[in-house]
């Protein structure tokens, strides 16, 4: 028993350990092509980080 104990343990650490690499525990970005403004700035409704360039993948908040 005490091994199916453990067992469980180190699976629900593993399963919260890989869900929190693809997570930052913020809002997701939802990234828009602000074309007014230049034809490759983007712009996030969600937290308001703004980008240049190929559509972001990550949060920029703290980048500016």
């Amino acid at each position: 028993m005490p091994v199916l104990l453990i067992l469980l343990a180190v699976s629900v650490f593993l399963y919260l350990w890989l869900t929190r690499r693809n997570s930052t525990l913020t809002r997701n970005c939802r990234w828009r092509l602000d074309r007014s403004v230049a034809p490759d700035h983007w712009h996030c409704v969600a937290c308001g980080a703004t980008a240049r360039g190929a559509e972001p993948k990550d949060c920029l908040r703290d980048s500016g």
